[in-house]
């Protein structure tokens, strides 16, 4: 159809462009159903999750009584289950050509399964097994060669072939709840220590890089995929911290808004985006450069959220929790599954495009934040709210009636670092 551009043509575009956008604003949010099923099969609470890096349709999780089970999401059931470890499986990773996968337990081992079920009349048994001497809490596996980290009172760096670890690195002692290696700088790895440090380290050197220490513990940290410098760290404070690990004096970004523990984190396959799980029962999406999440998932059935993953078309999140079920949820509320009709795809990108024109009107803001949270999580965020508010007009108070520049103004990013040694 020809149009004529000419804007004295159309005197009331902005109005109507005004109500389309007011109208997709209220269809999204009446449209935004995100869960889609939970896979109920694990008999303790869910502890650890891990992806296939090479099937999209492929999942595995770690349950605290040492059962390990890898799901079909495509018919939504349980395809395996094995009997890990004695006592919770601590941590599971996939080797990078999909082929096998890692498990660590309380039992103090390290197992290696085969990814695919054993033949008719075979026994179910792991390929190697490792004994340690100490509890190991955490596994990652090299993104590209036969080689990975482990983690409990040290880091160890192990080769597949080997049952000795070909180097142990620490700082300090104290135990490391979890270590990550870097997916774009693949001899890179991150580490989180109960002393509340986050360590960095290089596999070619046999010391650590350097290390930030927080003002509480960090309990897992996730490497952006498509940044290699940056991080986000999961702390205990309720915040999720972005660092940028040549400059860990101050994070890029806190983002705040659970108002418990955060207990994981992971980031979606393009980089922009992150999930954190956390143990106030919900779980939250932020974009990576906003200090305040987009979107908050919840069911009342759902308890402590222990594990979170984004699997890698970057369409669903998995999510573990202590109720023993495994959640699949959208990554884009409203977004409609299933294929879409050209005409269904343009009305869709339209109005995706006037959302974005309009975003900062005050109803169609309103319209667009709204989330419906539980009663528990609303309240403390009042209340939190409140004493934010107190902690502020205190030190305002101090600051007006004491010697100029004898109370420092320190920025909210400054607050919760304590020092990086290098």
């Amino acid at each position: 159809v020809p149009r004529n551009y000419d804007p004295a043509l159309h005197p009331f575009e902005v109005a109507r462009e005004y109500t389309r956008a007011l109208n997709a604003t209220k269809l999204e949010r009446v449209f935004a159903k995100p869960f889609l099923s939970s896979l109920d099969g694990h008999r303790d609470g869910v502890n650890c999750m891990a992806k296939h890096p090479k099937s999209l349709s492929t999942v595995l999780s770690g349950a605290c009584d040492g059962e390990v089970k890898i799901w079909n999401l495509t018919k939504r059931q349980c395809i395996r289950t094995i009997q890990a470890h004695e006592g919770f499986v601590r941590g599971m990773c996939a080797r990078f050509c999909g082929t096998s996968f890692f498990t660590v337990g309380d039992d103090k081992t390290v197992k290696q399964w085969k990814m695919e079920s054993p033949e008719y009349g075979e026994e179910e048994e792991p390929i190697h097994t490792i004994l340690g001497k100490t509890v190991y809490t955490g596994i990652d596996h090299h993104w590209k060669e036969p080689v990975f980290a482990t983690c409990g009172h040290q880091v160890d760096i192990w080769d597949e072939q080997r049952t000795s670890p070909k180097c142990s690195l620490t700082w300090g002692f104290d135990s490391i709840s979890s270590v990550k290696f870097n997916p774009i700088e693949t001899y890179l790895l991150g580490s989180c220590a109960s002393d509340r440090n986050i360590v960095l380290y290089d596999m070619r050197k046999s010391t650590p890089l350097k290390k930030v220490i927080l003002n509480m513990r960090t309990n897992t940290l996730c490497w952006n995929p498509m940044e290699a410098f940056i991080f986000t760290a999961a702390n205990e404070d309720y915040n999720l911290y972005t660092f940028d690990m040549r400059f860990l004096e101050s994070p890029v970004m806190v983002h705040m808004d659970h108002v418990s523990a955060v207990l994981d984190v992971d980031y979606s396959p393009t980089g922009k985006e992150f999930v954190s799980a956390s143990f106030d029962k919900s779980i939250r999406i932020f974009p990576v450069d906003k200090g305040h999440s987009r979107e908050v998932y919840h069911t009342k059935r759902m308890q402590h959220v222990i594990t979170v993953k984004w699997t890698s078309d970057n369409k669903y999140i998995l999510c573990g929790s202590d109720e023993m079920n495994i959640r699949l949820w959208k990554a884009n509320a409203s977004e409609k599954l299933g294929v879409l009709a050209p005409r269904e795809k343009a009305a869709m990108n339209y109005n995706q495009k006037l959302k974005e024109k309009f975003q900062f009107h005050p109803q169609i803001r309103r319209i667009a934040q709204h989330r419906h949270l539980p009663k528990s999580i609303y309240c403390q965020i009042k209340e939190q709210r409140i004493m934010r508010e107190a902690r502020r007009r205190k030190e305002l108070n101090r600051r007006k009636h004491s010697k100029p520049g004898s109370v420092p103004l320190v920025p909210e990013r400054k607050k919760h670092i304590v020092a990086v040694v290098k």
